[in-house]
């Protein structure tokens, strides 16, 4: 039980020790320039997402127990520096569309394939299996995507990764998940003062894409012990914004895969909001979320559950008609 306390300072040590040693080669080699996504106007170094995985896999694969260490847990790390190692690729010469989707969907069905447990029975193994799959390569796509801002990464991953850390203390996750996610924690809080805004430095595709592949991992394991609304509340707003993003791109039939700075949380910042306005507010949201979602882990009930996914819509919802807004010329915001 002390593991996943010991898992949160270790990793933030050793994410952020490893940046130390890592950035001077980042900035040689590995530079963000701004570009039609972008929201810096300054060459970035990017590629801190090398130390934020490292850490988090060094520090389960330290602290993690011989008889917890599952072969879920084992092909998640694996599928992990894979696609670390895909982003990598991706950030210095990029990939064609069709190849990343490729890499990611046999990784994330390997991913898939390692766990055990039904979320609906009702479905053929197959058809439930398929669609956990398309589901984790939409997750890893919509958390590179949302990595667009300085400290948006951290708004999102940490009170995710504390929140179902928690969760775990009473019974939500089994053992070998609550110490992924306490290193997850710890390696982010590492990660954290290199990303302040005006940030010095990127996660980068070698981060963003691992980040995601564990954060769906996680909640995949939290709905499979019987906590599916809460493992929709958790990431809600980051489902939310990257769904009816891609949704209204889609409508308008401008090209889905190329980059943009059409994101609710990129529009907020175009109106006038700061970016520590923005984030500050998306981590608030999930605070938010992370009570109602630990609501329906405590009280499960009916009545809980659906009051929970309900207020949980509304705020999410309000934030992202709050992004939304533009500003006219006496001042005042207008949808």
């Amino acid at each position: 039980m002390l593991a996943p306390l010991i898992a949160v300072p270790m990793a933030a040590a050793l994410s952020a020790g490893l940046i130390v040693r890592l950035r001077p080669l980042l900035v040689r080699y590995a530079l963000a320039r701004p570009n039609a996504r972008s929201s810096h106007t300054e060459p970035t170094p990017q590629g801190g997402g090398i130390a934020v995985v490292a850490a988090t896999l060094a520090v389960t694969g330290l602290l993690i127990a011989a008889p917890e260490a599952s072969r879920d847990v084992l092909v998640l790390g694996f599928g992990a520096v894979v696609l670390a190692l895909v982003g990598a690729v991706d950030d210095i010469r990029p990939l064609p569309a069709w190849a990343r989707l490729m890499l990611q969907a046999v990784v994330v069905g390997g991913v898939v394939a390692g766990v055990d447990g039904r979320l609906v029975p009702a479905l053929p193994p197959a058809v439930e299996r398929t669609l956990a799959v398309l589901a984790g390569i939409w997750f890893v796509n919509l958390v590179n995507f949302m990595d667009g801002l300085d400290w948006m990464s951290v708004a999102e991953t940490v009170p995710v990764a504390a929140a179902l850390a928690l969760f775990g203390g009473f019974g939500a996750l089994p053992p070998a998940a609550i110490l992924v996610a306490a290193a997850l924690l710890g390696a982010m809080l590492g990660f954290a003062p290199f990303n302040r805004p005006v940030a010095k430095l990127f996660l980068g595709d070698v981060g963003s894409l691992p980040l995601g592949l564990i954060l769906a991992w996680l909640l995949y394991r939290l709905a499979l012990e019987g906590g599916l609304a809460a493992a929709i509340l958790l990431p809600l707003y980051y489902l939310a914004d990257a769904t009816l993003t891609l949704i209204r791109r889609a409508a308008r039939r401008e090209p889905v895969w190329q980059a943009h700075r059409s994101h609710f949380y990129q529009r907020a910042t175009t109106n006038g909001l700061t970016v520590g306005g923005v984030v500050g507010r998306v981590f608030a949201l999930n605070l938010a979320l992370a009570a109602l979602a630990a609501a329906t882990l405590l009280w499960p009930s009916p009545v809980v559950t659906l009051g929970a996914l309900a207020a949980g819509c509304g705020l999410v919802a309000a934030l992202l008609i709050r992004f939304s807004r533009a500003p006219t010329a006496d001042g005042t915001r207008v949808p």
